[in-house]
């Protein structure tokens, strides 16, 4: 269900909306293919990819929905898992022997991924909530 916010009925609410399922469907997807393939080969890389989907559904419905709040503290964990995890993968490329979503900062993604809790953050910060 929309919310009545019309922030998110049009512009770019709407395309955070969408892109955020996408994301969802995909991390979705991937996560539940790779765990049920090939969990033993890269468990935590594999682990990664659920919490990413997880993360993506939580922020879809919130936004979504116009819950402001939970969506503000989901982008904020996106930005945090892309930056720690892009780090790691990069650092240690060991302890991730098969990419997740958030590996190499996005890169599998076109660096989607990093730059999209971004723009999610300033578009959630910049619009005053509905009164």
């Amino acid at each position: 269900m929309i919310s009545n916010d019309p922030g998110v009925k049009s512009g770019p609410g709407r395309v955070l909306v969408a892109v955020y399922g996408v994301f969802a469907l995909a991390a979705t997807s991937r996560a539940g293919v790779q765990i049920a393939t090939k969990f033993s080969e890269a468990p935590l890389a594999y682990l990664l990819s659920a919490f990413a989907a997880v993360v993506y559904i939580v922020l879809t419905v919130a936004l979504a929905r116009g819950n402001r709040g939970l969506a503000l503290a989901a982008c904020s964990v996106e930005l945090a898992g892309v930056l720690i995890v892009g780090t790691l993968s990069i650092a240690d490329s060991q302890a991730f022997p098969d990419a997740t979503v958030w590996s190499d900062f996005g890169s599998g993604y076109g660096f989607v991924p990093l730059v999209l809790p971004v723009i999610g953050l300033f578009w959630l910060l910049r619009r005053r909530p509905a009164s």
